[in-house]
Formats: C-alpha cells, structure tokens, sequence
C-alpha cells in the first residue's frame, strides 16, 4: 500500500486526533497512523480530564484559555453535549509550604476565578480535610471536568466525515524523506506523505530520531491514580478537585467514588506503563494524611506517561535541521485541556496562515513553544 497523502499524522491520541481534523477539514488529505489497535490507547485515554486554566507552565495557561471558546461550544460532530462540567478546585498548603502558595497566588494575580482562603475557610470548604492540616489555599472556581471520550471521538468523526484515513495498528518502523517527499514503513505497508507531523507522545523522540530531526529531551514520566471509597455517607458532589500546592497529591470526586494520585513523575522508557506497588503505597500514605479517610481496598489503579522537555513546555513547530518534519509532543499532563488551541496553532503553521488571534491575544509567545528554543534538547 502506497497512497500519496498531503500529511501524515504520527499518533491518534488528541494531539494527533485534533491536529489532523483542523487539516482535514481545510482540505489536506491526510492519513492517520495509529500503532495501537486503537486511539487513545496510551495517554489520552489515562487521563484525570480536568480543565484548569490556572495549572501548568505560562505558554499551557494561555493556550488552555485560548481552548475555552470551542469548549463552550464544540461542533455538531461532538455528540451534542457537554464537554465541560464545572467544578471547584483547592489548591492546599500547610504552614511549611506557604510560600509556594504565595508563589502560586503571584503567578495568578490576573486570574479572576482564584481566590486565597484562610484556614478557617478552608476547613469549612473542605471538611474531609483532616483538622489543622492545611494553613491556606487557593480557590478556584474556574475548573471543569471534560468529557475526554467525547472530545477525543469528536475529533475523529470530525476527520474521518472530512475525508481522513485512519490506520490502526500501523507502528511507523522507518521514515526516509526523498525529493521533497515522507516515506513512512509501517506493519500496514508503506505510506507517502509531504508533511509529517510527530503526535507520537512518549515515543516522539523515537520518531524524532527515525526521521533524522534534532533532539528535543522529552522524557516520558509515569503518573499512577486509582480509585477508592469515599468515606461512608459522604456526599462526594460537594467535593471539588483538592490539589497539593507542590503537587505532592491530588484528590478528584469520580461518580460517588475518588480518584487519588500521589502525583509522581518517575522518568520511564516509553511503553504501555503498569502501576508501581510502591507509587500506590505512597499515594495512600500521602491522602490518608492530608484526609479523613482510611483507605480500605484500592480499586482499578493505572498508570499513564505524561512526556517533558525540561521546560515543561509543549514543544509544536517544524523541525530546524529537515524539511516538513513538525513536532506535536511534549504537552505532559495538560495534553488534554489545551488539545483545542494547540491543533488549531500547529494546523495554522503548518498550513501557513496566520497564527489564529484569539490564540495571540491570550498572551502566548510562539518562541515560547517552539522546538528550537533555548534549554530543551538533549
């Protein structure tokens, strides 16, 4: 099999799935490859789903705000309904971590949604808190839950009416550009395209080096959550997302049960990562001090790869060093609540029209993600 495509996607997680439905749409042919037996398999489909413009690096923040438009009113291909859900955030602090809270609060100074609370108010919020654990904390009323299912199925409807293929099962085993062309060999045959864009996630580095791109120094990190019982006659609708403010833990009310993680980012070769016993241990410990709550059986724990540069920054542009070769990756944890933004800023790129203003006007620098900035790389 060798069709001739416009661009050929690497990954059907949502950065891929957004990415080449903007295209699609704007009329490329584009294919999709996918080396799992679905999309989603790795990340996209781990993720806590949360919408928070207030949580990641300044360039995630502004991208995240920028994506609240099309969240609010997402295209008819989304399955009319919903994507968002609001929902409260706290961001905890005990006395000896105050002054990253006031950091926090500094960085935040613009946004409407957050406001500082005292430990009394705290404690009245948040009464599944254990008495005296935390000094202070930001409020805020600005979070949501998405609807990831939704959001991703949405974008691969969106591709596949637009005209996209879809391949699954299709792990990109060599690339070779030739004459202004991507030859890209997969296990489902061998594909032709002008335009690669790297969605691979925690193996687009991989892909990277494959195509003969520079490095970017992504490293893929394992984040293990599981679910547990809410106390007994506990009304978990009241709850909102309760985050340490060194994001040691985090606590999310999930269909009358919680979802707890112990936030860990432990560096991983990039494969279908399983659970750690000692990171399920740890994320008991750290709730079962921050909480009221004994923890009696742990039920479904996973574990997920969020990717990094050393910046924390997502990394979205073409490749400085070979011709149409675009890197998508490095989104880490906020892949998900700035999928909107992202797809439409990189599509834009790699169409060559103007970068969209409403992306602009939420104050994100281009340099600030591009993959030849200062301090990333190997």
């Amino acid at each position: 099999m060798s069709e001739q495509f416009d661009i050929a996607v690497i990954g059907a997680g949502i950065a891929g799935a957004s990415v080449a439905a903007n295209l699609a749409k704007a009329g490329q042919r584009v294919v999709l490859l996918e080396m799992e037996s679905q999309p989603g398999y790795h990340t996209t489909g781990r993720s806590a789903a949360v919408y928070s413009p207030i949580y990641g690096p300044q360039p995630i923040r502004a991208l995240t705000r920028a994506s609240l438009a099309f969240y609010e009113n997402p295209p008819e291909e989304f399955a009319g309904r919903p994507l968002l859900s609001p929902f409260a955030a706290a961001f905890v602090a005990r006395d000896d971590q105050l002054a990253h809270l006031a950091t926090m609060e500094t960085e935040l100074a613009d946004a409407k949604t957050v406001v500082r609370i005292d430990s009394q108010e705290v404690s009245k919020r948040l009464p599944l808190l254990r008495k005296g654990y935390a000094a202070a904390a930001l409020w805020d009323s600005g979070t949501s839950e998405i609807d990831v299912a939704a959001l991703h199925q949405g974008y691969l409807r969106q591709f596949k009416t637009a005209g996209g293929i879809l391949t699954t099962g299709a792990e990109v085993t060599a690339m070779e550009r030739v004459a202004g062309q991507w030859s890209l060999q997969t296990k489902q045959g061998t594909w032709a395209a002008q335009t690669v864009i790297n969605a691979a996630g925690a193996w687009a580095d991989v892909l990277g080096q494959m195509a003969g791109a520079e490095r970017i120094g992504l490293v893929p990190k394992r984040r293990t959550a599981l679910m547990v019982d809410a106390p007994d006659g506990y009304d978990t609708k009241s709850l909102p997302l309760v985050i340490d403010v060194q994001e040691q833990f985090y606590l999310k009310p999930d269909a009358g049960k919680l979802l707890i993680s112990p936030a860990n980012e432990d560096p991983e070769h990039p494969c279908d990562v399983q659970p750690d016993e000692m990171d399920i241990a740890i994320c008991v410990d750290r709730i079962e001090r921050a909480f009221d709550i004994s923890v009696r059986k742990v039920e479904r724990p996973w574990a997920g790869l969020r990717s990094f540069v050393a910046d924390k920054s997502p990394v979205a542009g073409f490749s400085d060093i070979i011709d149409g070769f675009y890197w998508l990756a490095g989104q880490g944890g906020y892949g998900i609540q700035s999928a909107p933004a992202l797809a439409q800023y990189a599509a834009a790129e790699i169409l060559g029209e103007p970068i969209p203003a409403h992306i602009l006007a939420q104050r994100l620098d281009p340099q600030s993600i591009r993959p030849g900035r200062d301090g990333i790389g190997a």
